[in-house]
């Protein structure tokens, strides 16, 4: 067999004449950056090789080119045959090479991201698979976001230059999103048991256009559309009716580029459950099952409560029967619910259960931790090797570590490994992904008559036993779970140090936490004169906490009960500002703090998206009055008669300073040493509406309070209501609680209120969660006040508010934010609503 004058396709050969050659020769030929050798070799023909010509060896070697992606025309000739000698020759031409892409119809900042996702970088080989799956992956995403007309296009011009070996493309995506599809109406047929504003409620994400809706827009999106159909039967399924079924549906589109659905229902008859009987459990006795599942005889037939009682997919810690098994050990059971009869509308269930065998955990281990140290990890975690498995435990394991602040909430995972449903076993891992738990507050600004610098290092896993190894330091010794932090700030007319640490495992065996803090602050009057701070007119505060808490068991673990000792030294010299009776003297202030607070949010300490938390605390110092000979009736007798002297304009001027100075020996005896108590609570909800849309209602109530009353309320440990929250530099025991929507401190008396309250409602919506940055927005409604005394005292009578923020939580800098308040009632003094008010927020959360 010889051919030599033409050339043939070899894989155009009749099968039939096929015929075992030898390859004599292989040459390549075509446009191709590639050498002879390379594509030799990825075709996997051998010179030398004895084929079959034309046979499977020629057909495997064109689909191996096809499948690399680098080449298109690919095609193998015969272009001779001498004796059992075979010539071949491979022609193609390399695919061409990606040069620049131009996008058109979207704004610059989406072009990296469409570039990205569907892979169009500088030498990616261009493929009608490329061009095809470009324009498809486009128009859907497109029409996920309601833009159901959305149009793709995707053109590829060749460049001509000889100097160039390789083929070059360039490419134009053209995006015609069009106009964002929206629903005109939702019309139902059929329905007689539910109505249409019923079934439109039941249809979550397809909603019709309203223009007061403001928390779900109306758009088209097919996906949404088909789940919500599906929601439609599951509404019929907990009414009873759990035969209904959509017979059609149909979209209209309308002349003004609406879309109009139709939707035809057959509702079926309602059901009602008969009898209930479980088969194969013997954990627990039919009592105990039927008491988990909540249905009764009789009861109108839900299928997806039933479902729900079995196995509630929407909540990991749910109240039902899976959860039952699971939390006790029988990790590999399976309940499944079946229909054994429906005579007359009464369906008669039949609960199967397959228990297994209870679960151990084998090993439990943690991946991911390269600062923490692993003590820290593991006397938070709730699973233990050899202990019985437990859903419940699993779950509360990664709360408390995501709690911890030390690993990124969003991407703590736990792992079931090896698992053995034969022997009763399975390991556990937890993959942590650790995040920043250093943050470093350096400011500066002008305030309060000069420049006002502040230096702030809080180190929140901190390792006080390292802190003389030299090789701990990277920067800093960390590991122990420790907070340890440092703040300077001062100014011409202030200057305040403190210093806090606290060890939240005392002795390393229980969950007690011991904390201590200390701190010191120098505050100097204006003088006028020179425009500088007066050193001799000085008040000077000196403080140190110590503090214990522990956690309880009873009512159940999520309790936490604190105590703390805390003693303040003030000093005045020569302090005469208005804020206190007397400028020269001193206060002491011993007091005991007891706590208790619950605190079961979920896992995100930043952005919780369920549970609650509430503190109730009691300040106490000791009660004096009743150990001191002092006459504290005739002080107060005393008193009043001076002030009355001062009041009086008519008076001679000697005598009313007379009075004055009297007035300060007095209360420098009255609060010598400070007496009082204080009463706080707050208490704050979170509930997940839709998505990742929360609600957090919120409630605070303050009272500072006299044992005796000739003795009077103190003038520290006030309460001053109004503006960001954030406290001033003071440390006389004062708190700044949070109003927005009104200046700093200005819904309170000169001197601070003891008595408040305060009611916040805020909507929240995650922006992202990455570990880099969490960011979320925010609207809230508040309403508070601050009380001189209890004859004034109104808890209807509030200053209200409401507005917009944002919370930005960066590892490195707390969390940062920016309100815009508008205050709906005027300032003490005013007559005339407060309006808008700007506040800046820096390492708080309201």
């Amino acid at each position: 067999m010889l051919i030599s004058a033409l050339s043939v396709k070899a894989q155009d050969l009749s099968y039939e004449d096929g015929k075992k050659l030898i390859l004599a020769e292989i040459t390549v030929k075509g446009n191709t950056s590639f050498s002879e050798q390379t594509i030799i070799t990825y075709s996997g023909l051998r010179k030398g090789a004895e084929v079959m010509i034309p046979g499977e060896e020629i057909s495997d070697a064109i689909k191996k080119l096809w499948k690399s992606n680098l080449f298109n025309d690919i095609e193998v000739y015969l272009l001779k045959v001498e004796g059992d000698n075979a010539f071949l020759e491979i022609r193609l031409t390399d695919l061409p090479e990606l040069n620049e892409v131009k996008i058109t119809g979207v704004k610059k900042g989406k072009h990296e991201t469409i570039l990205k996702e569907n892979k169009l970088q500088k030498g990616t080989k261009v493929t009608e698979n490329l061009v095809t799956t470009t324009e498809n992956y486009l128009e859907n995403k497109y029409k996920k976001d309601g833009f159901l007309n959305a149009n793709v296009q995707v053109k590829t011009t060749e460049i001509k230059n000889d100097s160039i070996a390789k083929s070059l493309v360039n490419m134009v995506v053209a995006i015609d999103r069009g106009q964002k599809v929206k629903v005109k109406n939702i019309d139902f047929e059929g329905n007689s048991v539910l109505s249409d504003k019923k079934l439109r409620k039941a249809m979550k994400n397809t909603k019709k256009i309203n223009p007061i809706r403001i928390l779900k827009r109306s758009k088209f999106i097919e996906a949404d559309y088909k789940e919500d159909l599906s929601s439609l039967i599951d509404r019929y399924k907990e009414v009873g009716y759990r035969d209904a079924r959509i017979i059609s549906d149909s979209l209209i589109i309308n002349d003004d580029k609406t879309v109009s659905l139709n939707i035809t229902l057959e509702e079926g008859e309602k059901y009602t459950f008969g009898d209930v009987t479980f088969i194969g459990n013997t954990v627990y006795s039919d009592e105990v099952l039927k008491r988990k599942l909540r249905i009764e005889k009789g009861d109108t037939y839900n299928g997806v409560q039933l479902q729900k009682r079995i196995a509630d997919n929407t909540k990991p810690d749910g109240d039902d029967l899976t959860n039952l098994y699971q939390n006790n050990g029988y990790l590999f059971s399976t309940i499944n619910p079946v229909e054994v009869n429906a005579d007359g509308n009464v369906i008669d269930m039949e609960i199967r259960i397959s228990e297994g065998k209870p679960v151990y955990f084998d090993k439990v281990s943690v991946v991911g931790n390269k600062k923490t140290n692993d003590h820290v990890i593991y006397r938070e975690i709730r699973t233990r090797p050899g202990e019985l498995y437990s859903k419940e435990n699993v779950v509360r394991t990664i709360r408390e570590l995501s709690q911890l602040g030390f690993f990124d909430a969003e991407q703590l995972t736990p792992n079931f490994k090896n698992p053995n449903p034969e022997e009763g076993s399975i390991d556990m891992e937890y993959a942590l992904v650790e995040s920043g738990s250093s943050q470093i507050e350096l400011q500066g600004g002008y305030g309060g008559g000069g420049f006002i610098g502040t230096l702030g290092l809080s180190f929140n896993n901190f390792s006080i036993k390292d802190i003389f190894k030299k090789d701990a330091y990277t920067p800093i010794p960390m590991g122990d779970g420790q907070k340890l932090s440092l703040r300077l700030q001062a100014s011409r007319f202030f200057q305040t140090y403190s210093f806090s640490f606290s060890e939240p495992w005392l002795g390393g065996k229980k969950p007690v936490q011991f904390s201590t803090s200390l701190s010191h602050t120098k505050q100097f009057l204006y003088d006028a004169t020179t425009g500088n701070a007066d050193k001799d007119k000085r008040f000077n505060i000196t403080g140190i906490t110590f503090g214990l808490a522990k956690r309880l068991s009873i009512p159940d673990d999520f309790f936490t009960l604190s105590q703390a000792v805390s003693f303040q030294h003030y000093n005045l010299k020569n302090y005469n500002t208005g804020l206190f009776t007397f400028g020269d003297g001193y206060s002491n202030n011993l007091s005991y703090t007891l706590g208790l607070s619950r605190n079961n949010t979920f896992n995100d300490p930043i952005f919780p998206m369920g549970g609650s938390s509430f503190t109730a605390t009691a300040k106490l110092s000791i009660p004096y009055s009743l150990f001191s000979s002092v006459d504290y009736t005739a002080l107060s007798i005393e008193r009043a008669e001076n002030q009355a002297v001062v009041n009086d304009t008519n008076a001679n001027v000697i005598l009313r300073n007379e009075a004055a100075a009297r007035i300060s020996e007095i209360d420098q005896e009255r609060f010598k040493w400070l007496e009082f108590y204080k009463v706080k609570f707050r208490g704050d909800w979170y509930t997940r509406l839709v998505d990742k849309l929360v609600l957090r209602p919120s409630v605070e109530f303050g009272f500072l309070g006299a044992y005796n009353q000739d003795r009077g309320v103190i003038p520290f440990e006030r309460f001053f209501v109004g503006g960001d929250g954030l406290g001033s530099y003071s440390l006389d025991g004062r708190e700044a609680v949070a109003l927005r929507g009104y200046p700093n401190q200005a819904l309170s008396s000169q001197d601070g209120g003891t008595i408040y309250n305060k009611f916040s409602l805020e909507l929240r919506y995650p922006i992202t969660l990455k570990q880099s940055a969490k960011i979320y927005a925010l609207g809230f409604l508040e309403a508070g006040s601050s009380y001189d005394n209890f004859k004034d005292y109104n808890p209807f009578t509030l200053k209200r508010s409401a507005g917009f923020g944002v919370r930005i939580f960066m590892p490195a800098f707390g969390l940062l934010g920016i309100d815009l308040g508008h205050g709906f009632d005027p300032l003490p003094g005013s007559s005339v609503k407060h309006g808008w008010e700007t506040h800046f927020i820096i390492g708080q959360q309201f």
